[in-house]
């Protein structure tokens, strides 16, 4: 079963304009605030009429602006968890899950909601109201009122956000199984890189309204080509500079940073010598030293200085001048041991393999 969308939806200010097609599996769409994430699943549920377009199902047409095919939503067959939930408050687990399964015969109804809440652990819930139940529990119960129903499509829309990362990970686990077994074409958008990579087998990545990269999650993620790529999907520092000089039998180049005496071997992208060019690398990629390395692999190793430094939750983001300022995660232990501070001299060692040569948008 494939999900095709080729839509076209103008919103005050923003155009979404999308031609995709998943395969069953679970596809992350991720991206910022305002990407067009939630339009595009607005779509595909029928909440949102594009202004163009077709969607489809395999054969089971959803849209088609050309024939004026627009299924209702209750005729979709498409499932849809949203970070709120909306359970009704009045109701119990079961009758929350069951809600929609009004035209079954009661047998039937609680058939389905058994096996459902089984295979999301909920069976021993199902009496209880969601005022009663934890977080977690009631996102599954959520889940379960999307699923019992046998969709065709699931969209899930940043459904873990609110929930600990244990808590997560146990209903991904669950997702998963889930979704072995059935095989249907799930949408699950997520600004979590962890999310991407325990769930997704592929990635899209959406900027105002277009996908601007598609692939399995280390391409996108770990190995971005262009530079508003590299932003989005997590690298802290994005660096100008020119190709020095390019070695394709070793399949790297180096990249003089503007403004400095430092060049960067960087793996080899398109372009010639004297290329503007920028190097994304990761702040928690680069490691760092109070006396110059010797005897490493690494083939990037930069003297610096701290310049500052600020605790950021688990971890030090220290400011290191090379002539251009470039960040650094640490451990607060580290941080210690070393005896990092402001004005003390360091060394970066970064592998040419985390630093990531950029193509200008």
């Amino acid at each position: 079963m494939t999900l095709a969308v080729h839509v076209r939806k103008r919103l005050a200010g923003f155009m979404l304009d999308v031609s995709v097609e998943a395969a069953a599996g679970i596809t992350i769409v991720f991206g910022e605030s305002g990407a067009g994430k939630t339009t595009l699943l607005r779509s595909v549920a029928g909440v949102i009429r594009p202004d163009a377009g077709r969607i489809a199902v395999g054969d089971h047409v959803l849209f088609d602006s050309d024939l004026g095919i627009d299924i209702p939503p209750r005729r979709r067959r498409v499932g849809f968890v949203f970070q709120q939930l909306a359970l009704f408050p009045h109701l119990s687990a079961r009758g929350n899950i069951a809600y929609g399964l009004s035209h079954l015969a009661a047998a039937e109804r609680r058939t389905r909601v058994d096996a459902i809440s089984g295979s999301f652990r909920i069976a021993h819930l199902l009496d209880r109201r969601p005022a009663e139940i934890s977080g977690g529990e009631r996102q599954r119960v959520g889940l379960a009122r999307s699923l019992v129903g046998d969709p065709e499509v699931l969209l899930l829309d940043e459904p873990l956000s609110a929930l600990d990362h244990g808590t997560q990970s146990r209903i991904i686990e669950d997702l998963l199984r889930w979704n072995e077994a059935r095989q249907i074409p799930v949408l699950y958008v997520t600004h979590s890189q962890r999310e991407t990579f325990a769930l997704g087998q592929r990635v899209l990545l959406i900027e105002e309204g277009r996908i601007v990269a598609d692939g399995q999650p280390e391409q996108v993620m770990n190995a971005p080509t262009y530079e508003r790529v590299a932003e989005l999907v997590g690298y802290e520092n994005v660096l100008d500079g020119v190709i020095a000089s390019r070695n394709p039998d070793a399949g790297v180049m180096a990249v003089s940073l503007a403004g400095t005496q430092v060049k960067l071997d960087t793996p080899i992208v398109e372009g010639q010598v004297g290329d503007r060019a920028r190097v994304a690398i990761r702040a928690g990629d680069i490691l760092l030293a109070v006396q110059r390395p010797a005897g490493i692999s690494a083939r990037n190793v930069v003297p610096g200085a701290i310049v500052s430094q600020r605790r950021t939750g688990a971890f030090v983001a220290l400011m290191v001048s090379v002539g251009v300022a470039i960040e650094v995660h640490v451990t607060p232990s580290a941080c210690e041991e070393l005896g990092l501070r402001e004005g003390r001299e360091v060394w970066l060692v970064v592998k040419t393999h985390s630093c990531r040569a950029l193509v200008a948008d």
